[in-house]
C-alpha cells in the first residue's frame, strides 16, 4: 500500500498532543479548562425559536452557496461594519471558517509561479489549518515569525524577494490568535502594497474582529477597497463562533473578488459541505443582530480588566488588544502546562503547539495560551491559580 508523503511530517494535532501531555493525575478537586477558544457566553435568545420554525429545512439538501437571506444578512454586516458594498456573488457561506480557509487555498493557489513551486506564507504561531492547506496544494509553507519584536504580527517585508515572487497566498489573522494583536490600517496598506508588487492573494482571517477593547479593528478588504487595490487581492473570512458564541452552529463566510469567490464556489460544488438550511436561517438572523454582540463585547471588556488586575505585574505580560486569548510568557510552555495541571487543575495550551520550529527556534515555546471564555467567576479562579502557581 502506497500512501502520500505530503502529510507524513505533520506533528501530532494540537488537541491529541495536549491530551497526551496532560495525561497525568492532578491533585486539584476542580478542573478549569482554559485551552480551547470555545466561548461559554450565552448566544442570542432567539436562536431556538428560529431553528424550530425552520425544522422542515432539514428535509432538503441545502443551498451550497448560501440562501439569499443569509447572503443579504452577511452583506448587511459588511456594510455596517466596514462600509463595504458587496454583491451576493462575492460572498460564500461556509460550514465553519476552517473549511473555507482550507478550500480557498485549494481553489486559488496556482500549481506553479514563475515556473517554480508555489509558496504559502503563514504567521508563526498560527491557526494550524493554514499549514495543512499549503501542503495540500503542493506549496512550500514558509513560517514568518510573529513575535514581540514584530508586534506579534508577521513581518512579510522581511521575507526575501525570491520567496515573495513565488508566493501565491499569505495568511494573516487579525485580531491575532493567539497574541491578540491587531493589524492597523497602516499594516494592511503596507501588506496590500507588497502583495500588489509580488502578485499574491491575502487571506485575512478576521474571526475575532468583533471582540476588541475600544476601536474596531480595520478589515483587510475595507482597506484594499479604499486603496483601489486589485479586486481579487484580498479574501476575508468571518465566523459566528466568536462574535455570537455559536461555535457549534458552524457558520462562517468568505468574501472577496468575484473571480476568487466563483472559483471557490466551483470547487465547493464538488467537495463542499453546505450548512443545513435551518442553520442558515439562524445564521441570517444572528448576522442581522448587533445588540447581542455589544453585550458580548462588554463582558470581554470586564474580562480584560480582570486579567490586567490579576496578571498585570507579571514580567512580560501584554494585555491583548482584541480577541479572547492571553499569551503569557513562561520559561517553557510544556512543563509550565504540566505543572499548572498537576498542582491546580487548570488546563492551558503550550504555545509551541501553535508554532513551528524555524532555524532551530520555536516562537511559541516560551508561552502558554489561555482562553478567557469561561464564566467570569471561573475565569477569575483560573487566572488567580495561574498567577500563584507560575508567577508567585
Amino acid at each position: 500500500m502506497v500512501f502520500p508523503e505530503r502529510f507524513s511530517n505533520l506533528p501530532v494535532a494540537t488537541w491529541p498532543r495536549l491530551r497526551a501531555l496532560l495525561d497525568v493525575p492532578t491533585q486539584a478537586d476542580e478542573v478549569i479548562n482554559m485551552t480551547i477558544g470555545e466561548p461559554r457566553h450565552a448566544f442570542p435568545a432567539f436562536v431556538g425559536d428560529i431553528l424550530a420554525a425552520n425544522l422542515q429545512g432539514f428535509a432538503k439538501y441545502p443551498d451550497n452557496n448560501g440562501l439569499p437571506d443569509l447572503l443579504a444578512a452577511i452583506g448587511g454586516f459588511l456594510h455596517r461594519r466596514y462600509d463595504l458594498k458587496i454583491a451576493p456573488d462575492q460572498i460564500l457561506a461556509l460550514n465553519g471558517t476552517r473549511e473555507g480557509l482550507y478550500n480557498a487555498a485549494m481553489a486559488l493557489s496556482a500549481e506553479t509561479k514563475h515556473g517554480k513551486p508555489p509558496v504559502i506564507l503563514t504567521p508563526n504561531p498560527f491557526y494550524q489549518v493554514y499549514a495543512v492547506a499549503a501542503l495540500s496544494v503542493g506549496a512550500d509553507p514558509v513560517y514568518v515569525p510573529a513575535t514581540q519584536a514584530t508586534g506579534h504580527l508577521p513581518d512579510f517585508h522581511a521575507v526575501p524577494d525570491d520567496i515573495l515572487d513565488r508566493t501565491t497566498i499569505a495568511y494573516v489573522c487579525s485580531p491575532a490568535n493567539p497574541q491578540g494583536a491587531v493589524a492597523d490600517a497602516a499594516y494592511w496598506r503596507a501588506l496590500i502594497t507588497l502583495a500588489e508588487k509580488h502578485d499574491f492573494i491575502i487571506f485575512a482571517d478576521e474571526c475575532y474582529s468583533e471582540i476588541y477593547r475600544d476601536t474596531p479593528p480595520p478589515g483587510a478588504l475595507q482597506i484594499a477597497t479604499e486603496m483601489g487595490a486589485h479586486p481579487e487581492r484580498v479574501v476575508i473570512f468571518h465566523s459566528l463562533s466568536k462574535r455570537s458564541n455559536l461555535p457549534g452552529l458552524r457558520s462562517g463566510f468568505c468574501a472577496g473578488g468575484p473571480q476568487s469567490i466563483a472559483r471557490i464556489r466551483a470547487l465547493r460544488a464538488y467537495a463542499g459541505a453546505p450548512l443545513p438550511e435551518p442553520l442558515q436561517a439562524v445564521a441570517a438572523a444572528v448576522w442581522n443582530d448587533e445588540a447581542h454582540v455589544v453585550e458580548n463585547r462588554a463582558l470581554y471588556h470586564r474580562k480584560y480588566g480582570m486579567a490586567d488586575d490579576i496578571l498585570g505585574h507579571v514580567p512580560g505580560y501584554q494585555s491583548p488588544q482584541a480577541g479572547f486569548f492571553l499569551w503569557l510568557p513562561v520559561a517553557d510552555g510544556e512543563p509550565a502546562a504540566v505543572k499548572l495541571w498537576q498542582e491546580t487543575g487548570v488546563r492551558v495550551l503550550p504555545g509551541a503547539y501553535l508554532s513551528r520550529d524555524v532555524a532551530g527556534e520555536n516562537p511559541g515555546k516560551g508561552f502558554i495560551r489561555v482562553a478567557m471564555v469561561a464564566p467570569t467567576q471561573e475565569m477569575q479562579r483560573g487566572l488567580t491559580l495561574i498567577r500563584d502557581c507560575l508567577y508567585g
